[in-house]
């Protein structure tokens, strides 16, 4: 899960997983799985970022690893 914010500063959370796109005209626009979409203030490229994280440490606790 990530947390993102609305454009009114709203925050509001996410299953990173459920992510199909992420772009910027120009406002973030998220576009899931079921094809809702979120606009937020967080750009791109930190949304990428805390995708990522998610991930990473979803593997870590899965595997077992801390590195």
């Amino acid at each position: 899960m990530i947390r993102v914010h609305r454009l009114n500063g709203e925050e509001f959370i996410l299953n990173a997983n459920h992510i199909e796109t992420v772009e910027e005209r120009p406002d973030t626009t998220i576009t899931m799985m079921n094809d809702r979409k979120y606009i937020v203030k967080e750009p791109a490229v930190d949304v990428i970022a805390m995708v990522e994280e998610y991930n990473l440490r979803f593997y870590r606790a899965v595997h077992g690893k801390n590195e």
